[in-house]
């Protein structure tokens, strides 16, 4: 494992322990088994290791959601998938989670460019899942960038509520499940 992954395993410790407000770099060196002169040979601040900690860390949410998914699979099957996927995710490293939600933003625009690419991301990821043969065989249309966004926008603050309360992350199935596909299924017949 190289110093880089050593660091940010440290940082992914210490937020855990600590939250990242409250993380020092010492406090990653010492998770880490590394000396502080190695983070700055690596990292020029504790923000720039932030960064590419959840850089990282979104990008792993969007391969694995990918890879659960069978997009051969009946529609529901795959938003069953797609979501389970995600708690998963979370449930493996909820402190993370919550920095990313809470946290990230008081970064200011240093944190924007990143906060909008994994926006960005994940938007297309359910686009492109809405696209799928299974969708299609059910005749569903393409989930539309707006109504993504909705739907990540309530995912992502159900699950900061959840982690800050200390509850169990699998609270998000199915109520994600139940939003999910109401959003993405046919439309309710109009009366």
């Amino acid at each position: 494992m190289t110093y880089r992954l050593r660091l940010l395993d440290g940082l992914a410790a210490a937020i855990s322990d600590k939250g990242y407000r409250d993380t020092t770099v010492a406090d990653i060196v010492r998770h880490a088994r590394t000396s502080k002169r190695t983070f700055y040979d690596q990292f020029g601040t504790k923000e720039d290791g932030f960064l590419e900690l959840l850089r990282a860390n979104n990008a792993a949410l969007v391969d694995r959601i990918q890879a659960a998914v069978d997009p051969e699979a009946p529609w529901r099957d795959q938003i069953d998938q797609a979501v389970g996927a995600y708690v998963d995710h979370i449930a493996s490293a909820p402190a993370i989670t919550l920095s990313w939600i809470r946290e990230l933003p008081a970064l200011g625009s240093r944190a924007r460019p990143l906060q909008r690419a994994a926006l960005r991301e994940l938007t297309d990821l359910l686009i492109e899942l809405s696209g799928s043969a299974g969708f299609q065989r059910a005749g569903l249309p393409r989930l539309t960038e707006p109504m993504a966004i909705i739907l990540l926008g309530g995912l992502r603050e159900l699950t900061a509520l959840i982690v800050e309360d200390g509850r169990d992350i699998h609270e998000i199935y199915g109520p994600a499940v139940t939003a999910s596909t109401a959003i993405l299924g046919p439309a309710p017949a109009s009366k």
